[in-house]
């Protein structure tokens, strides 16, 4: 069985049934690119990372991956020198750093990059995309050199019928679980629903059921910006994926 979380993962910027405005902005710079920094914000789970590698992939871009909690001055600077050179891979002559949970990096990683991401020190052909779940941690100098993108958890009007969708395709007629439960424990991360929802399919019990009201209203107020719309089918030729 493939992971749900991967089998409805988006591959490209179109995939992306929700989040407007980032998937705006950035397929917007991704016809015209330009040395840049950005910095996507919000909750674990709402395609931070995913959005990241597909703006990536749109450009054509070699990409360089830190990882998250490995933000390092060694990593930071093992980066730029490799950004210095003319891309091995991707189709275009780009660089796309991606670097995860930035406001975990180090001290000194943060201060490396506030002279990286000068105009006049950027490496050539280098596109920087940060993620973090929040900024407090990063320094007003750092927040300025970057464009900053918000992303937010969809609403339960929205994740309901996601997850029915997926149910439906993944479960043989099975009796459906309890999908406001499942948004209810995964606090409209969902990608966590989607694990969620994968434990139940590989469960041999019966699903146990829950009132939908009430829940369901308190979690749409807490978010109008999201990141799915609609599911598509999973990933195949011809078919679009969703986050």
């Amino acid at each position: 069985m493939t992971p749900l979380t991967t089998k409805y993962q988006p591959r490209t910027l179109d995939d992306f049934a929700g989040l407007r405005a980032p998937k705006a902005i950035l397929s917007r710079l991704a016809e015209s690119p330009y040395q840049s920094a950005w910095l996507l914000v919000g909750p674990a789970g709402t395609g931070k990372t995913t959005m990241a590698y597909a703006f990536a992939s749109a450009i054509g871009a070699q990409v360089h991956h830190i990882a998250s909690r490995s933000c390092t001055l060694e990593a930071v600077e093992d980066l730029c020198r490799s950004c210095s050179y003319v891309p091995m891979f991707g189709a275009n002559s780009w660089h796309c750093a991606i670097v995860d949970e930035a406001d975990q990096m180090t001290a000194a990683a943060q201060l490396a990059f506030l002279s990286k991401l000068d105009s006049t020190e950027l490496p050539p052909q280098t596109i920087f995309v940060f993620t973090c779940n929040e900024t407090h941690k990063l320094e007003a100098r750092f927040l300025s050199r970057c464009r900053m993108l918000e992303f937010s958890a969809p609403p339960v009007s929205l994740l309901t019928p996601a997850l029915a969708a997926v149910w439906s395709k993944e479960s043989d007629g099975r009796q459906a679980p309890d999908f406001a439960r499942i948004i209810r424990q995964s606090q409209g991360n969902f990608r966590d629903a989607l694990n969620r929802l994968e434990l139940a399919l590989l469960s041999d019990d019966e699903p146990p059921q829950e009132p939908q009201t009430g829940a369901i209203g308190l979690m749409e107020s807490q978010s109008e910006s999201v990141p799915v719309e609609s599911l598509p089918a999973p990933p195949a030729p011809g078919s679009p994926a969703c986050w």
